[in-house]
């Protein structure tokens, strides 16, 4: 019973993300937000206590912290492998939404939100580092912690790998195809190391290094174009 009441609060969660993603991208076509959307004290909030329905779906489930990802084997070794992940990780799908950019503008790559979350100053940059980590938080406890490893016992590894990328990627459909595809790969890639390292550190750490090395490349994008 506990089980079956965490599969379908992890579903329903599931569920309420993604329409508020599409909701979101809807509203964003026809309206600008004052100011960066990460920063937004009231989304803030509701992201703390998302990733504290996280945490309750996993406890209620009574799996072992093990099979979700909440131990810590080899810390050290978790730490160097998620930053090099990440790092390579987000240079590529850098590299990959600018070459997109550039081929074919905003047909296969919608850079709106990537722009509005982009920092304009130093002290912004700042906040928006310890914004990024409940971000982070929430989307690897429900994408890695619960939808990986919290389905383990009703399906295959491999099934939930190819199922959660596809999931993930449809979840950025505002951002265009390639978008849509660089998340879906960042997925399939953060949820193998997941499995991987038997630990949720690794991808939690590589997830915002890809994040910050994204950031701060198209910071520095924006600022030569003010510049010329």
């Amino acid at each position: 019973m506990h089980y079956a009441l965490f599969v379908i609060g992890t579903a329903a969660l599931t569920a309420l993300i993604g329409y508020s993603t599409v909701a979101t991208a809807v509203l964003l076509r026809r309206w600008q937000p004052p100011g960066n959307p990460l920063l937004q004290r009231g989304d803030v909030v509701l992201r703390l206590a998302l990733i504290g329905l996280c945490l309750g779906l996993g406890v209620l489930s009574q799996l072992s912290w093990a099979t979700l990802g909440w131990t810590l084997p080899r810390p050290l070794r978790q730490l160097a492998l998620g930053m090099g992940v990440g790092l390579g990780l987000g240079l590529s799908l850098y590299a990959l939404s600018r070459g997109a950019q550039r081929l074919a503008g905003t047909r296969l790559y919608n850079a709106q939100f990537a722009a509005l979350i982009t920092p304009h100053s130093r002290a912004e940059f700042w906040l928006v580092l310890l914004a990024l980590a409940p971000v982070v938080m929430l989307e690897e406890l429900l994408f890695r912690s619960l939808l990986l490893g919290g389905l383990t016992p009703i399906l295959p590894v491999y099934l939930l790998l190819i199922g959660g990328s596809i999931l993930f990627g449809a979840l950025h459909l505002p951002q265009g195809p390639v978008g849509m595809a660089g998340a879906g790969l960042a997925s399939l890639v953060l949820g193998a190391l997941f499995f991987y390292a038997h630990s949720l550190l690794a991808p939690l750490v590589a997830h915002y290094l890809t994040n910050l090395v994204q950031l701060i490349l198209a910071m520095q994008v924006s600022r030569r174009a003010s510049i010329n």
